[in-house]
């Protein structure tokens, strides 16, 4: 492959990968997307690379590897799970 397709290559991937996890931290409930998207980018591409375009996967694959995210990245995904205990606590007390 040379040099330039493998660069277009990577830019198409890396776009992919935004539009997916934007996607996920918009219908997962996320208050803060642009946030996940900023910080969780380079973790996903890392780590849950193979489970591109599946948005279910790519999050079960970033919460199975919560121990190995970016400081920023599980800041955002732990303000996003304790949003969600909040949420389906105060859904079933209601």
């Amino acid at each position: 492959m040379t040099r330039t397709a493998h660069t277009i290559r990577r830019i198409g991937l890396a776009l992919t990968l935004a539009l997916t996890v934007s996607a996920a931290a918009s219908s997962s409930g996320f208050a803060f997307p642009s946030e996940a998207r900023e910080q969780c980018t380079g973790d996903a591409f890392r780590l849950c690379a193979s489970e591109i375009p599946s948005i279910p996967k790519i999050t079960a694959c970033m919460r199975k590897n919560k121990a190995n995210l970016s400081p920023g990245c599980r800041a955002v995904m732990d303000k996003h799970d304790a949003t969600t205990k909040s949420s389906s606590k105060v859904a079933t007390q209601g």
